[in-house]
C-alpha cells in the first residue's frame, strides 16, 4: 500500500513499465481501489447513524485529576518564577559586578585589613586572658598547697603533742618491775570511792573506810 501511495504523490511520473493487468487506462496519478479513504468522502453506509459519544468519566475520578492538575500547574509556575527570579538576579549581580568590581575590590581590601586587625586584637585579648587564668589556677594551687601543708603540720604537732602526753602518763603506768611498790603504795594510801554528790558535784556523803 505505501508503495502505491508514493506513486499517488504529485510530480512527474516516475518511468518504469506500467503493472501487469493494469491495461492502458492505469497512470500513476489515480488513486488505487484498495487503501485509506480522504478527509472528503462520506462515511460508510454501516456506520451513517452512529452517533459517536465520549467514555464515561467517574465524577470523583475527575475531581482527583482535576486537582492534580492544577496542583501540577501551581508547581510549575512557581518553579518557572523561581527560575526566572533566579536568572535575573544573576543577571543583576553579573552587571553590578562589572561596574562596581573596582569599588568592591577596594571594599573587599579594607574589610580584609580590618578583619586581620580585629583577629589580632582578639588574640591578644585572649592570649591574655589565658595568662590571666594561668596564674590564677597557679596561685590557687600554691594556696592549695599551703594549706595542705599548714593543715599536715597542725596534723604533726597535734599528733607530737598526743605522744608527748602518752609518754609522761606512761611514767605512772604499772608495770612488772614496779608492782611490788605500787601494791604497797596503795596499801599505804587507802582511797575510799564510795559517797554521794550533790547536783553540784560537791561530795555530800561519804562512807568510813573499815
Amino acid at each position: 500500500m505505501l508503495r502505491a501511495l508514493g506513486r499517488c504523490r504529485p510530480g512527474p511520473p516516475r518511468p518504469g513499465p506500467p503493472p501487469p493487468g493494469s491495461g492502458a487506462a492505469w497512470g500513476p496519478r489515480l488513486v488505487p481501489a484498495r487503501g485509506r479513504k480522504s478527509r472528503h468522502d462520506p462515511p460508510a453506509k454501516s456506520k451513517a447513524s452512529r452517533v459517536k459519544l465520549p467514555p464515561l468519566v467517574d465524577p470523583e475520578e475527575l475531581l482527583v485529576v482535576t486537582e492534580r492538575y492544577r496542583l501540577h500547574r501551581l508547581v510549575l509556575g512557581a518553579l518557572r518564577a523561581e527560575f526566572r527570579a533566579e536568572v535575573q538576579r544573576k543577571k543583576r549581580e553579573a552587571l553590578l559586578a562589572r561596574e562596581d568590581s573596582a569599588e568592591l575590590t577596594a571594599e573587599h581590601r579594607r574589610l580584609m585589613a580590618w578583619n586581620e586587625e580585629e583577629n589580632a586584637r582578639q588574640r591578644a585579648r585572649r592570649e591574655e586572658r589565658i595568662r590571666r587564668e594561668e596564674e590564677e589556677r597557679r596561685r590557687q594551687k600554691l594556696q592549695a598547697m599551703e594549706s595542705k601543708a599548714r593543715q599536715m603540720e597542725a596534723f604533726l604537732k597535734e599528733k607530737e603533742k598526743e605522744v608527748l602526753q602518752l609518754q609522761e602518763e606512761a611514767k605512772t603506768f604499772i608495770t612488772p618491775e614496779n608492782l611490788d611498790a605500787r601494791i604497797e603504795e596503795c596499801l599505804d594510801n587507802p582511797r575510799n570511792y564510795n559517797f554521794a554528790i550533790d547536783r553540784d558535784g560537791r561530795v555530800v556523803r561519804r562512807t568510813v573506810l573499815s
